[in-house]
């Protein structure tokens, strides 16, 4: 008699690299809102750092740094603009500039030392070598899907046109 098929969906859960990843995403997120509170969420966060990092940027740039479609980042930023946080100007073509108010740049110089105490809370149940290590797979992980994504997509100026 032979020996049964084995069962494809038997994997344990837990080697499962979506389930993980998506476990991480959670555990991160709760760290960020216990560490930074509920007035900031992680995507508002990395859209405010961004454009501390490139002020004057465009929304479709913005976007596209920070990995977010084009309405998901205008909905983000009307939001932060609403809060004060960020200017958006309209430039030709309907395009956006955006850059932070003062009140955003000083709520992001006050988030300094939670910003630090949440990378030390999520990294601190790892050695030194792994974190390291855990933080390059990381990068590695998303820039190889980046970029085959970027290899996937058709010339997206073009299609701009």
């Amino acid at each position: 008699m032979p020996s049964p098929a084995p069962d494809l969906l038997s994997l344990d859960l837990y080697d499962q690299p979506g389930h993980l990843i998506r476990r991480a995403q959670q555990i991160a997120t709760q760290l960020f809102r216990d560490v930074l509170g509920p007035d900031v969420t992680p995507v508002q966060y990395a859209i405010l750092r961004m454009l501390q990092e490139s002020p004057g940027i465009d929304q479709v740039t913005l976007a596209r740094l920070v990995a977010l479609d084009n309405s998901t980042t205008a909905d983000i930023a009307a939001r932060l603009e609403s809060k004060g946080w960020i200017h958006r100007e309209i430039l030709p073509r309907r395009q956006r500039r955006l850059s932070l108010t003062a009140e955003g740049e000083a709520m992001l110089a006050s988030f300094v030392p939670n910003v630090h105490e949440l990378r030390q809370r999520m990294l601190s149940a790892l050695e030194p070598e792994e974190q390291a290590e855990f933080k390059r797979l990381l990068r590695k992980f998303v820039q190889l899907h980046d970029a085959g994504e970027a290899a996937a997509e058709p010339d997206s100026a073009t299609d701009r046109k």
